[in-house]
Formats: structure tokens, C-alpha cells, sequence
């Protein structure tokens, strides 16, 4: 592809409309980021002198996002304070897993009354994402395609994960179309824990917690669970350790 069109293409993903909406998980417990997260929730733990939670709401301002779903649970007081200090131009409202920590399935269920578009984003609190050639959540929106897709994650080549130590997440055919690692083996790509859904994902859910991997499964079986490759870095932030080998690197870039 020539320089001239390689451009064009990227105006053309750069322009890409952006779901208003965003659901961000921030309920869960951060067991793995334990001692820190004894006394704070690991989306407020800070990476580069900012909170991850906040790092993920500069991204979402950044890319024209409105409006912002969290639902929390573990130390739920001290996330909605943060949000109120925290979540300048853009509309919060709380889904509220106080008394049952629903997992990632269970708290999209929940959440879905209280997002009125449809796809919308669903991003992983403590994700952190450095954009490549341009921003990283309208380059995802520029591959949804509505009409053959329930689920659309961006994925990370298992090289570029940066700080992850596990066998890799899926497998990526020459359309998009995801399928699962096998047992015992490496898959190319990662998940980041950034996807745009379609309510459609959410149907005939069951009730109480549960995981997304069953909405995912179904998705892929009907051949409309999609892929698209994230063209910057990716830090996989899940323990104390990764905080520091993160700061370096960005400290760099």
C-alpha cells in the first residue's frame, strides 16, 4: 500500500464515530495487586503518577465519549468519591454490586438498563494503553460492523504484552473471527479488556455472577465473536511488581 493511501485509510479510521457510552468494570476485589490494594481499589492505584481508573477516563474524554457506566463493589465508597473529583465532562452513573460481586458477565447484565446506546464500550478499569498511529478506541470503532458482529475485542500480539505471563487468550482467522487458545498450547494474541458489544451479547443471561467468557463462547460458535489488533503499547498491570517495569517503559516512549 502506498504512503498516499495508507494515510486516507487512516483519516478514514481516525474519523470513525466512537459508542457515547462506556461501561467500565471497576468492581472487582484486586487480589493479585495485593498488599496494595488492602486499603484502595486497584483501580486507583497509581501508574505514572495517575490512578489507573483515571488513565482509562482520559482516553474515553479523549476519544468523545459522554457517558460512563462503573459499577463497583470492593471499597465502592472510596471509587465513587474518586469519580466525583475525578470525572470531569463526563456523565457517571453507578451500577451498584454492593451486596454481590457479579463478575464481568454478571455486571454487564446488570449495568445494560442504564446504557442507552447500542454497541457500547466496555472497558477494564485497570487497563493501561499507550495509543499507536492514531486513538486507539476510534480505530476499534472503525472495524464494528453491526450487522455480522455481537462483540468486537481488542486484541494485543502475545509479544507485545507487555508484563503478561500467560499462554495468550485467542486466535484471529483471515476475517476477524476469534476462537479460543487450545488446552496446553500459545495463542498469537491477547486480550487487552477493551471491546465494543452489542446488547445482542447479552441475551438470555443467567442470573448472578458470571463470567463474559460465556457470552464470548456463544458468540464464537455463531462465528460473530470479531478481533482487531491494538497498534500501540499494552500494559498487562496485574501485580506491584508490573507497576514499575510499566513506569520504565513509559518513561521511554
Amino acid at each position: 500500500m502506498s504512503a498516499s493511501r495508507r494515510t486516507l485509510r487512516l483519516r478514514a479510521e481516525v474519523a470513525a464515530e466512537v459508542p457515547d457510552t462506556a461501561m467500565v468494570m471497576a468492581a472487582g476485589l484486586g487480589k493479585r495487586m495485593r498488599p496494595l490494594t488492602a486499603t484502595k481499589p486497584k483501580p486507583l492505584i497509581e501508574v505514572a503518577g495517575k490512578a489507573l481508573l483515571d488513565h482509562v477516563l482520559d482516553r474515553l474524554r479523549a476519544a468523545g465519549v459522554k457517558k460512563v457506566v462503573v459499577n463497583v463493589h470492593y471499597l465502592a465508597d472510596v471509587l465513587e468519591a474518586h469519580l466525583v473529583r475525578s470525572a470531569d465532562e463526563l456523565e457517571v452513573t453507578i451500577s451498584d454490586e454492593r451486596p454481590l460481586l457479579l463478575e464481568t458477565g454478571g455486571g454487564l447484565v446488570r449495568a445494560q438498563s442504564m446504557i442507552e446506546c447500542d454497541p457500547f464500550l466496555a472497558i477494564n478499569s485497570d487497563n493501561l494503553w499507550v495509543d499507536g498511529p492514531a486513538d486507539t478506541l476510534k480505530l476499534l470503532a472503525s472495524h464494528w460492523d453491526g450487522s455480522k458482529m455481537d462483540a468486537l475485542l481488542l486484541l494485543v500480539p502475545h509479544a507485545r504484552a507487555m508484563n503478561h505471563k500467560g499462554l495468550g487468550d485467542f486466535h484471529l482467522d483471515r476475517a476477524g473471527r476469534l476462537r479460543r487458545r487450545g488446552r496446553s498450547r500459545v495463542a498469537p494474541f491477547v486480550y487487552t479488556g477493551l471491546q465494543i458489544i452489542s446488547k445482542r451479547l447479552l441475551r438470555d443471561a443467567p442470573e448472578g455472577p458470571f463470567s463474559t467468557n460465556l457470552f464470548w463462547d456463544r458468540a464464537i460458535a455463531e462465528g460473530r465473536c470479531y478481533g482487531a489488533v491494538h497498534q500501540g503499547l499494552w500494559f498487562d498491570v496485574g501485580n506491584p511488581e508490573a507497576i514499575r517495569a510499566t513506569e520504565q517503559v513509559l518513561a521511554n516512549a
